[in-house]
Formats: C-alpha cells, sequence, structure tokens
C-alpha cells in the first residue's frame, strides 16, 4: 500500500514487469527512483530485489524496503538503518540475497492479533478488511518517510 501511495504521489503510470515485479522509475531532485513491488512470495522476495540491484548497481546502503512490524504497535512508522530480522521471513529474504543487512527499512507497525488463537502467519499476509482512516494515516506516514529518506540520501550521496 506504500509503495501504491508512493506511485501515486510521484504521479507514474503502468509499471513494467521486470526483477519478478511491478517496476516504476522516477526521478527525484534527478536522481533515478525504481519502485519495486516483488511479485514473488513474501519469504522470496530477496530475489526480486537482487535482480533490481545486480542490473542497476544499486549499492545495499541506497535501498529503503518498507515492511509490516509486528513489534510495533497498530499504526507507528519508524525508520531504522540495519540492524536485525525481528524473525521477519522477507527480511531474512533480502539479508540472503544482498549478504547484507545494512538496508533501510521503514517499519509500518500492524502490531499482533487481539485474539492468541490467530496464527501470526495468517495475521500478517491478509489483507485489511478495509482502508480505514487509521490505516490511510499510516501509509501516508510511511510515504512521507520514505520521502523525507530520499531527499536526505540525496543530500548526502549528491553534495552541491
Amino acid at each position: 500500500m506504500v509503495g501504491e501511495e508512493l506511485v501515486r504521489r510521484f504521479g507514474l503510470d503502468k509499471p513494467r514487469s521486470r526483477f519478478q515485479g511491478l517496476v516504476w522509475t522516477c526521478y527525484v531532485d534527478g536522481r533515478e527512483v525504481l519502485i519495486l513491488l516483488p511479485q514473488t512470495y513474501m519469504n522470496r522476495s530477496g530475489r526480486s530485489v537482487i535482480d533490481a540491484v545486480g542490473r542497476h548497481h544499486i549499492p545495499v546502503k541506497h535501498i529503503v524496503v518498507v515492511h509490516d512490524d509486528v513489534e510495533l504497535s497498530f499504526g507507528e512508522v519508524r525508520l531504522k538503518e540495519g540492524g536485525g530480522l525481528g524473525g521477519h521471513n522477507g527480511l531474512r529474504s533480502l539479508e540472503q540475497s544482498l549478504h547484507s543487512r545494512e538496508f533501510f527499512r521503514v517499519r509500518v507497525g500492524v502490531g499482533r492479533p487481539d485474539d492468541p488463537r490467530i496464527d501470526l502467519a495468517d495475521y500478517v499476509l491478509s489483507r485489511f478488511s478495509e482502508p480505514t482512516d487509521e490505516v490511510q494515516r499510516m501509509v501516508s506516514k510511511a510515504a512521507d518517510l520514505v520521502e523525507e529518506w530520499l531527499a536526505k540520501e540525496a543530500e548526502i550521496t549528491c553534495p552541491d
């Protein structure tokens, strides 16, 4: 949902089907930016990312990954550089493919299910029943963090 929000904000059209995913290309402050939505299973998303990284020669430090995080309360959003995997199979796949954990992450809090009988894997893989105002605020906040990261990254790597 965050990727789709960024596509909307940047006014991008139809994606290309590449790297086992959907890809949009745009320019932010004169720098090429790829938005990649892997179409693999989440626990194989590293394959999609490594294909794009290899083709475009993207350093790991220039990657920001948006992912759900059950350890954050619902609606909480944080930016983090590197660190542990927190049991997240998508992050594990990225680490295995990139041979690094040093990519940036926008952690989107989905909390844990209220009912302990609900399987955690089923919980995180299910869609929201409907996009409530709270979900929209969370998606917007996560997209804001990605845009802030892009602006800061441009300042760091492209000094005047």
